[in-house]
């Protein structure tokens, strides 16, 4: 064991060194990235052939599958998972507990039942047949039923300048469970094609990735994580909490809004254009700090990247399992996360709550 540790320390300090872990890691995730997103795009029902990807020499069904079909798919995927994971660790430092989570709190659950009151009710009064006007609709309205979702749950959970947690989760199970209701009704009332719209997102699916909606996800999810990540600083020092932290000269206010209208937007435009995706935003930050760091300048990078890694590798599997068919990324996500969350909850057992 002593030969184990004197071996194997030095490379364990290096890696976990601090210039490391904000410079390096960075890197090497991005190369797993590549490497996670080229191998995706050769694995499907149409294979395609490291010779044939690398050279060129792809059939006109090769080319057609992947500059139409798949491409656009693995970037949508890889947009998502990293807005979705950066979105999670945000609100996880904003809440001073890692057990916080997009769909845990309900903001997912809010922005879904926007999306649906659009699709159902605002879009057939507007009468525009513009794809990318919808989808930026979709993203606007998600925005704004998460943002609503999140300031309720975040007054509710807020007691003499604390949050409880305990709040926080008992707040979005109400928020989720009214919104999953307000859902309900839209999907009652919706036509064939309109039911067919709320289908593909209330479970979660990349399976109607097209380039517009690559575009609109990435103005969107790119700027957002970029302004997260410019809050490291100041989500490192509101650990210490509020007083500390404004005894040190951070405007708290503004770093509690900014985090809920960034993180609001993220989970909004990500809801809109593939679904309710459950446990991203919990997993990936979670296993960044058990294995690396929690300081948020090493975290949210690392979170966009990692959680890109996981929703095209998660996306991958959904359409491989059960091919000629696929099947929904979000069952894939929450049979990753269900047990995930069960074995945080044992492990916080007794604290947490």
């Amino acid at each position: 064991m002593y030969e184990y540790k004197t071996l194997y320390s030095p490379l364990l300090n290096f890696f976990k060194n601090p210039n490391f872990l904000i410079f390096g890691w960075p890197l090497i995730s991005i190369v797993f990235l590549v490497i996670t997103i080229l191998t995706s795009l050769m694995i499907g029902a149409v294979f395609i052939s490291p010779e044939s990807l690398f050279l060129g020499e792809m059939t006109n069904l090769e080319k057609t599958v992947l500059l139409t079909i798949r491409l656009p798919r693995i970037l949508l995927s890889a947009i998502v998972g990293g807005g979705l994971a950066v979105a999670g660790a945000s609100l996880q430092g904003l809440f001073r507990n890692p057990l916080a989570d997009p769909t845990l709190i309900g903001i997912a659950s809010g922005a879904a039942l926007a999306v649906a009151f659009t699709i159902v009710i605002i879009l057939p009064s507007l009468d525009v047949n513009d794809g990318v006007f919808d989808l930026y609709c979709l993203a606007f309205a998600a925005f704004i039923g998460g943002m609503i979702t999140t300031l309720i749950v975040f007054a509710l959970a807020r007691s003499e300048d604390q949050l409880s947690i305990a709040h926080i989760l008992l707040g979005g199970i109400a928020m989720t469970a009214i919104a999953s209701a307000g859902t309900g009704i839209m999907i009652y009332i919706s036509n064939d094609n309109q039911l067919r719209a709320l289908t593909f997102w209330t479970m979660g699916s990349f399976a109607g990735a097209l380039w517009p909606t690559v575009i609109v996800a990435s103005s969107v999810v790119i700027p957002c994580s970029f302004w997260l990540i410019s809050l490291s600083r100041a989500l490192n020092i509101l650990l210490l909490g509020k007083d500390e932290a404004e005894h040190l000269g951070i405007n708290t206010q503004s770093i509690y809004t900014q985090v809920i209208v960034a993180s609001a937007l993220l989970i909004g435009v990500c809801v809109a254009v593939s679904g309710i995706i459950g446990f991203v935003g919990l997993v990936v930050p979670h296993i960044i700090r058990l294995a690396l760091s929690s300081d948020h300048r090493t975290l949210l990078p690392l979170s966009v990247i990692f959680g890109a890694i996981l929703l095209v590798l998660a996306d991958t599997l959904a359409r491989n399992v059960i091919l000629p068919s696929e099947m929904p990324v979000g069952v894939i996500t929450s049979l990753i996360g269900g047990p995930f969350f069960l074995w945080l909850l044992v492990r916080k057992k007794g604290g947490f709550l």
